[in-house]
Protein backbone atom coordinates (compact mmCIF):
# COMPACT_ATOMS: atom_id res chain seq x y z
CA UNK A 1 0.00 0.00 0.00
CA UNK A 2 1.35 3.36 -0.98
CA UNK A 3 -0.14 6.65 0.88
CA UNK A 4 0.00 9.74 -1.56
CA UNK A 5 -1.27 13.53 -1.69
CA UNK A 6 -2.51 15.87 -4.40
CA UNK A 7 -0.87 19.16 -5.33
CA UNK A 8 -3.12 22.16 -4.35
CA UNK A 9 -4.15 24.04 -7.67
CA UNK A 10 -4.04 27.10 -6.22
CA UNK A 11 -0.03 26.41 -5.73
CA UNK A 12 2.80 26.00 -7.92
CA UNK A 13 2.86 22.46 -8.81
CA UNK A 14 6.79 22.63 -8.65
CA UNK A 15 6.74 23.94 -5.07
CA UNK A 16 3.98 21.09 -4.37
CA UNK A 17 6.64 19.02 -5.67
CA UNK A 18 9.27 19.65 -2.91
CA UNK A 19 6.91 20.15 -0.18
CA UNK A 20 5.53 16.58 -0.65
CA UNK A 21 8.87 15.39 -1.67
CA UNK A 22 10.43 16.60 1.42
CA UNK A 23 7.62 15.13 3.58
CA UNK A 24 8.35 11.54 2.26
CA UNK A 25 5.46 10.93 0.23
CA UNK A 26 5.29 7.80 -1.40
CA UNK A 27 3.42 9.19 -4.72
CA UNK A 28 1.79 12.22 -6.00
CA UNK A 29 -2.06 12.44 -6.93
CA UNK A 30 -0.88 15.13 -9.74
CA UNK A 31 -4.24 17.31 -10.49
CA UNK A 32 -4.25 19.14 -13.76
CA UNK A 33 -6.58 21.98 -13.24
CA UNK A 34 -6.80 25.98 -13.14
CA UNK A 35 -5.72 28.39 -11.62
CA UNK A 36 -2.32 27.24 -11.39
CA UNK A 37 -1.93 23.65 -12.52
CA UNK A 38 -3.07 23.54 -16.08
CA UNK A 39 0.48 24.49 -17.82
CA UNK A 40 3.20 22.09 -17.13
CA UNK A 41 6.71 21.61 -18.07
CA UNK A 42 6.62 18.17 -18.14
CA UNK A 43 10.46 17.76 -18.03
CA UNK A 44 10.26 20.32 -14.87
CA UNK A 45 8.11 17.84 -13.29
CA UNK A 46 9.50 15.16 -14.44
CA UNK A 47 12.80 15.90 -12.98
CA UNK A 48 11.40 17.34 -9.63
CA UNK A 49 9.56 14.09 -9.25
CA UNK A 50 12.99 11.90 -9.84
CA UNK A 51 14.80 13.62 -7.37
CA UNK A 52 12.36 12.72 -4.64
CA UNK A 53 11.61 8.99 -6.18
CA UNK A 54 7.77 10.40 -6.78
CA UNK A 55 5.24 8.23 -9.06
CA UNK A 56 2.41 9.36 -10.24
CA UNK A 57 -1.32 9.10 -10.27
CA UNK A 58 -3.20 11.25 -12.25
CA UNK A 59 -6.06 13.10 -11.49
CA UNK A 60 -8.09 15.02 -13.98
CA UNK A 61 -10.38 18.44 -13.55
CA UNK A 62 -13.46 17.76 -12.15
CA UNK A 63 -15.98 20.42 -13.51
CA UNK A 64 -15.21 19.21 -17.68
CA UNK A 65 -18.82 19.00 -18.96
CA UNK A 66 -17.47 16.03 -20.85
CA UNK A 67 -20.67 14.26 -21.29
CA UNK A 68 -22.65 17.01 -22.43
CA UNK A 69 -24.74 16.58 -25.31
CA UNK A 70 -23.32 18.85 -27.54
CA UNK A 71 -20.76 17.40 -29.83
CA UNK A 72 -18.47 20.96 -29.77
CA UNK A 73 -17.92 20.68 -26.08
CA UNK A 74 -17.63 16.81 -26.03
CA UNK A 75 -14.69 17.33 -28.53
CA UNK A 76 -12.96 19.98 -26.56
CA UNK A 77 -13.57 18.09 -23.47
CA UNK A 78 -12.12 14.97 -25.11
CA UNK A 79 -8.90 16.98 -26.23
CA UNK A 80 -8.33 18.05 -22.98
CA UNK A 81 -8.74 14.85 -21.49
CA UNK A 82 -6.31 13.84 -24.56
CA UNK A 83 -3.56 16.12 -23.21
CA UNK A 84 -3.65 15.23 -19.93
CA UNK A 85 -3.31 11.41 -20.89
CA UNK A 86 -0.20 12.83 -22.77
CA UNK A 87 1.40 14.34 -19.73
CA UNK A 88 0.15 11.26 -16.98
CA UNK A 89 1.81 8.89 -19.60
CA UNK A 90 5.16 11.04 -20.17
CA UNK A 91 5.28 11.06 -16.27
CA UNK A 92 4.98 7.04 -16.09
CA UNK A 93 1.80 7.34 -14.28
CA UNK A 94 -0.41 3.78 -14.68
CA UNK A 95 -3.58 5.37 -13.75
CA UNK A 96 -6.14 8.18 -15.05
CA UNK A 97 -9.09 9.77 -12.79
CA UNK A 98 -12.24 11.18 -13.98
CA UNK A 99 -15.36 12.32 -12.31
CA UNK A 100 -18.85 11.89 -13.11
CA UNK A 101 -20.12 14.53 -15.44
CA UNK A 102 -23.42 15.93 -14.25
CA UNK A 103 -23.24 18.92 -16.64
CA UNK A 104 -26.78 17.83 -19.14
CA UNK A 105 -29.93 19.77 -20.09
CA UNK A 106 -32.99 20.09 -17.38
CA UNK A 107 -35.05 17.65 -19.54
CA UNK A 108 -32.22 14.93 -20.20
CA UNK A 109 -31.55 14.24 -16.16
CA UNK A 110 -32.63 10.80 -16.74
CA UNK A 111 -30.66 10.23 -18.89
CA UNK A 112 -27.05 11.50 -17.45
CA UNK A 113 -26.46 7.67 -16.89
CA UNK A 114 -26.25 6.47 -20.46
CA UNK A 115 -25.01 10.15 -21.01
CA UNK A 116 -22.06 9.26 -19.30
CA UNK A 117 -21.39 5.85 -20.44
CA UNK A 118 -21.79 7.05 -24.07
CA UNK A 119 -18.75 10.03 -23.87
CA UNK A 120 -16.60 7.68 -21.06
CA UNK A 121 -16.40 5.10 -23.88
CA UNK A 122 -14.02 7.04 -26.13
CA UNK A 123 -12.45 8.29 -23.14
CA UNK A 124 -11.32 4.89 -21.56
CA UNK A 125 -10.18 3.53 -24.99
CA UNK A 126 -7.87 6.93 -25.76
CA UNK A 127 -6.71 6.72 -21.83
CA UNK A 128 -5.85 3.36 -22.82
CA UNK A 129 -3.76 3.51 -25.84
CA UNK A 130 -1.79 6.40 -23.58
CA UNK A 131 -1.06 2.87 -21.18
CA UNK A 132 -3.31 4.70 -18.60
CA UNK A 133 -6.30 2.74 -16.43
CA UNK A 134 -9.37 5.18 -16.27
CA UNK A 135 -10.59 5.25 -12.58
CA UNK A 136 -14.25 6.59 -12.37
CA UNK A 137 -14.60 8.70 -9.11
CA UNK A 138 -17.79 8.04 -7.11
CA UNK A 139 -19.71 10.76 -6.01
CA UNK A 140 -23.41 12.53 -5.52
CA UNK A 141 -26.52 10.44 -6.87
CA UNK A 142 -26.73 8.80 -9.12
CA UNK A 143 -23.30 7.83 -9.08
CA UNK A 144 -22.88 7.26 -5.82
CA UNK A 145 -24.36 3.32 -6.14
CA UNK A 146 -23.40 0.03 -6.96
CA UNK A 147 -26.02 -0.93 -9.85
CA UNK A 148 -24.71 2.63 -11.14
CA UNK A 149 -21.24 1.36 -11.47
CA UNK A 150 -22.34 -2.24 -12.16
CA UNK A 151 -24.06 -0.29 -15.44
CA UNK A 152 -20.83 1.18 -16.26
CA UNK A 153 -18.52 -1.54 -15.72
CA UNK A 154 -20.70 -4.02 -17.95
CA UNK A 155 -20.66 -1.35 -21.21
CA UNK A 156 -17.03 0.15 -20.49
CA UNK A 157 -14.74 -2.85 -20.66
CA UNK A 158 -11.65 -0.43 -20.20
CA UNK A 159 -13.38 1.25 -17.17
CA UNK A 160 -12.39 0.94 -13.44
CA UNK A 161 -13.59 1.91 -10.13
CA UNK A 162 -12.09 5.65 -8.33
CA UNK A 163 -13.15 5.12 -4.72
CA UNK A 164 -13.52 7.84 -2.50
CA UNK A 165 -14.79 6.68 0.90
CA UNK A 166 -15.75 10.15 1.83
CA UNK A 167 -18.05 10.30 -1.02
CA UNK A 168 -19.33 7.11 -0.29
CA UNK A 169 -20.06 8.60 3.09
CA UNK A 170 -22.06 10.90 1.85
CA UNK A 171 -23.86 8.37 -0.80
CA UNK A 172 -26.31 5.75 -1.05
CA UNK A 173 -24.07 2.53 -0.90
CA UNK A 174 -20.92 2.58 1.63
CA UNK A 175 -17.04 1.98 0.31
CA UNK A 176 -17.62 -0.79 2.14
CA UNK A 177 -20.19 -2.03 0.00
CA UNK A 178 -18.34 -0.62 -3.05
CA UNK A 179 -15.43 -2.91 -1.76
CA UNK A 180 -17.72 -5.81 -1.60
CA UNK A 181 -18.91 -5.91 -4.94
CA UNK A 182 -15.74 -4.57 -7.20
CA UNK A 183 -13.11 -6.56 -5.73
CA UNK A 184 -10.50 -6.67 -8.62
CA UNK A 185 -12.31 -3.30 -10.39
CA UNK A 186 -11.15 -1.21 -7.67
CA UNK A 187 -8.16 0.54 -8.62
CA UNK A 188 -7.58 3.82 -6.52
CA UNK A 189 -8.68 4.93 -3.35
CA UNK A 190 -8.92 8.63 -2.12
CA UNK A 191 -9.35 8.96 2.01
CA UNK A 192 -10.88 12.42 3.81
CA UNK A 193 -13.05 12.62 6.55
CA UNK A 194 -16.22 14.39 6.93
CA UNK A 195 -19.95 14.20 9.02
CA UNK A 196 -21.98 12.87 5.77
CA UNK A 197 -23.47 16.23 5.60
CA UNK A 198 -20.76 17.76 3.26
CA UNK A 199 -17.56 16.84 1.10
CA UNK A 200 -15.40 18.47 4.52
CA UNK A 201 -12.05 16.91 3.29
CA UNK A 202 -11.13 17.05 7.17
CA UNK A 203 -7.90 14.97 8.71
CA UNK A 204 -9.05 11.32 8.86
CA UNK A 205 -10.81 10.40 12.15
CA UNK A 206 -12.23 13.96 12.75
CA UNK A 207 -15.14 12.92 10.84
CA UNK A 208 -18.19 10.01 11.92
CA UNK A 209 -16.22 7.76 8.71
CA UNK A 210 -15.32 4.38 10.79
CA UNK A 211 -11.82 4.25 9.24
CA UNK A 212 -11.20 0.52 10.80
CA UNK A 213 -14.29 -0.86 8.76
CA UNK A 214 -12.82 0.74 5.57
CA UNK A 215 -9.58 -0.07 6.04
CA UNK A 216 -10.79 -3.89 6.67
CA UNK A 217 -12.62 -3.82 3.83
CA UNK A 218 -10.11 -2.75 1.11
CA UNK A 219 -7.63 -5.80 3.24
CA UNK A 220 -10.33 -8.21 2.29
CA UNK A 221 -10.67 -7.76 -1.46
CA UNK A 222 -6.56 -7.75 -1.24
CA UNK A 223 -6.13 -4.22 -2.18
CA UNK A 224 -2.35 -3.07 -1.68
CA UNK A 225 -2.44 -0.11 -4.18
CA UNK A 226 -2.52 4.00 -3.59
CA UNK A 227 -4.57 5.90 -1.14
CA UNK A 228 -4.53 10.00 -2.04
CA UNK A 229 -4.98 11.37 1.59
CA UNK A 230 -7.21 13.91 0.29
CA UNK A 231 -7.12 16.38 2.98
CA UNK A 232 -7.45 19.90 2.75
CA UNK A 233 -6.15 22.85 5.32
CA UNK A 234 -5.35 26.60 3.72
CA UNK A 235 -3.28 26.93 6.49
CA UNK A 236 0.14 25.09 4.90
CA UNK A 237 1.99 24.25 8.21
CA UNK A 238 -1.00 23.46 9.98
CA UNK A 239 -1.94 21.07 6.37
CA UNK A 240 1.19 19.27 6.51
CA UNK A 241 0.47 18.18 10.80
CA UNK A 242 -3.05 16.96 9.76
CA UNK A 243 -1.43 15.11 6.81
CA UNK A 244 1.15 13.45 9.35
CA UNK A 245 -1.71 12.54 12.00
CA UNK A 246 -3.63 11.15 9.20
CA UNK A 247 -0.78 9.05 7.65
CA UNK A 248 0.14 7.47 10.90
CA UNK A 249 -3.64 6.62 12.10
CA UNK A 250 -3.76 4.92 8.59
CA UNK A 251 -0.65 2.94 9.00
CA UNK A 252 -1.79 1.86 12.33
CA UNK A 253 -4.72 0.67 10.91
CA UNK A 254 -3.06 -1.05 8.38
CA UNK A 255 -0.60 -3.14 10.81
CA UNK A 256 -3.25 -3.82 13.03
CA UNK A 257 -6.40 -4.67 10.86
CA UNK A 258 -6.34 -8.08 9.36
Amino acid sequence: MKIGFMNNPSASVYDEIVSFGEFQSDFLDLTIEGPKALDLDVDRVRDLLDQYDLSVVGHTDPCLPYAYPVSGIRKACFEELQRCAKIFSALGATIMNIHPCYACPPNAKHDLVKLNIDALKPIARMAKSFGLTLVYENFTAPFDSVSTYEALLSEIPDLAVHLDFGHANMGRDSGETFCKCFKGYIKHVHFSDNRSTADHHMPIGVGNIDWKEAVSALKSIGYDGTITLEVFCNDRTVLFQYLEVSRKYVLELWKQVR
